[in-house]
């Protein structure tokens, strides 16, 4: 029909050639000395043998290929310039090109913002959950994902390095329906003193805990006490000559409103035998003291026979060191930064037995109150119950490190930036997605990811139809020579 029509049109015979025909007739084209381009829309497959067989001959090529182009959005992307993008993407040439965009993965954080802008440059409403389930859906493969990293063989890395693993834990605002059964009892039994505003301690909503752990390695970086005190001061008076400290190398963070803490725990240990499985690298937790956290690090640590150094992070001590100052001395005089800062020096010695006695002896000699006390009796407790944790003299000549600001930099990104927005209540499906996929970047795997996912979602939506699972090639396995038909039009 188009030959047709262009002949009624009075185009010149044999300015447009309409050939039809198969496998043989494709090939022969691409192979024909005359043509001088070719154009294809079709597969990925396709694509290459087509681009492959013109490169004897040095023709041009112009590929259009299979899939679907989606745009990514992430919260800090420029929506207004975004939304232009989205509409050009898929209506240009009326909307028939293989690269048009059929999709949007938008982060939650952006989800209001880019469906207005959408509305707003096509007039078109784009449904908020249809918004939010391609999110989930973008998610499906991150436990996959790193499944399949696991099988391969770890990278080879200095021996001497240290492996750290760390976990903390951080609250989220949920929905009653995705509370943990014993918090969603708690809730439903809460009653509140007042009608109209809430009393001292009262929470408006309830949280579900969301456990966030970090695997990384870095190297050792020797201190001394003195060094490490100089560290923690404010950038503007620190010491600038000080050794600049390493990085950290193939950091991955990643949390879990889902699963409870030992099976994200259990992830962690198993990440870090892909990493070590010799046990070449000295291994190093690094916890704030919670109870359980440590019950099931020091579990797992020992049903895989995997000898680790537990540390007490340096900074939960300072804080209760802190308090307990204040019950000697006023806020923001030099006695109470000078004793604040002796302790934690005799701390980060190994003194903290010494610290504890002393700091109860004084409250007694000066008569504080039981009220008065009770952060300095807290302190000591403190010290005294993870005392077995607390020999930061020998982890700072090793060069371990004694503070878990990797783990805290995730709660903050993965957890507190996106999910403490003002009246936020979540679904946990879609604050499960949201977490893998803030994940993903922080960690710097999704370009790898999204690679992975997209031959998933191949998979699933394409071979997984064909018999057994195996797609048909595209051309015959063998194919016949076939000539040259066609024929020079002058």
């Amino acid at each position: 029909m188009l030959g047709e029509l262009a002949a009624e049109a009075g185009v010149p015979e044999g300015v447009l050639n309409v050939v039809t025909g198969g496998n043989d007739t494709g090939q022969a084209l691409v192979e024909h000395p005359d043509l001088r381009m070719i154009s294809v829309t079709g597969s990925t497959g396709t694509g290459k043998k087509v681009m492959k067989t013109a490169a004897d001959t040095l023709k041009r090529v112009h590929l259009e290929l299979g899939g679907k182009a989606p745009f990514i959005v992430f919260d800090d992307a420029d929506v207004e310039a975004l939304a232009g993008a989205a509409m050009v993407g898929a209506c240009y040439n009326t909307g028939q090109d293989c690269t048009a965009a059929t999709r949007l993965y938008v982060e939650k954080g952006s989800f209001d913002e880019t469906v207005a802008s959408l509305r707003q440059q096509t007039g078109t409403p784009v449904p908020k959950r249809q918004t939010e389930q391609l999110v989930v859906r973008a998610a499906q493969d991150f436990e996959a994902f790193y499944e399949a990293r696991r099988g391969e063989s770890a990278g080879s890395a200095e021996a001497r390095s240290v492996l750290v693993l760390t976990v903390d834990g951080k609250g989220v605002v949920m929905r009653k329906e995705d509370l943990r059964a014993a918090t969603r009892r708690a809730a439903a039994t809460r009653k509140h003193k007042l009608r109209w505003r809430l009393s001292k301690g009262e929470k408006r909503n309830s949280k579900r805990m969301a456990t966030v752990a970090a695997v990384y390695t870095v190297a050792p970086f020797v201190r001394t006490p003195e060094e490490f005190l100089r560290s923690l001061a404010p950038l503007d008076s620190r010491d600038l000559k000080q050794a600049p400290r390493p990085r950290p190398v193939a950091k991955r963070v990643w949390a879990s409103l889902e699963k409870d803490p030992d099976e994200v725990i259990e992830e962690a240990l198993l990440d870090a035998k892909h990493r070590d499985p010799a046990q070449e690298k000295r291994w190093v937790v690094v916890v704030d003291g919670d109870p359980r956290q440590l019950a099931l690090l020091t579990a797992s640590a020992a049903t895989h026979a995997v000898p680790v150094t537990v540390i007490l992070d340096i900074i939960h001590v300072a804080e209760y060191v802190w308090k307990a100052a204040h019950a000697f001395h006023r806020e923001g005089t030099p006695e109470i930064e000078y004793w604040a800062m002796t302790r934690l020096r005799s701390i980060l010695e190994g003194k903290s037995a010494s610290v504890a006695a002393g700091m109860r002896r004084e409250a007694t000699v000066k008569k504080l109150s039981a009220d008065q006390r009770a952060a300095v009796d807290d302190c000591a407790d403190y010290l005294q119950k993870y005392a077995t944790y607390l020999h930061y003299d020998a982890y700072l000549a090793a060069g371990y490190p004694i503070a878990s600001g990797v783990v805290e930099g995730a709660c903050r990104y993965l957890v507190r930036d996106r999910m403490e927005l003002t009246g936020a209540r979540w679904r946990l499906h879609g604050a499960e997605a949201v977490l893998k996929l803030r994940a993903l970047r922080a960690s710097g795997d999704f370009d790898a990811y999204w690679t992975f996912h997209e031959a998933r979602e191949r998979e699933r939506t394409h071979a997984s139809r064909y018999a057994d699972g195996v797609v048909p090639p595209i051309t015959s396995p063998t194919p016949a020579v076939v000539r040259p038909r066609l024929r020079r039009v002058k």
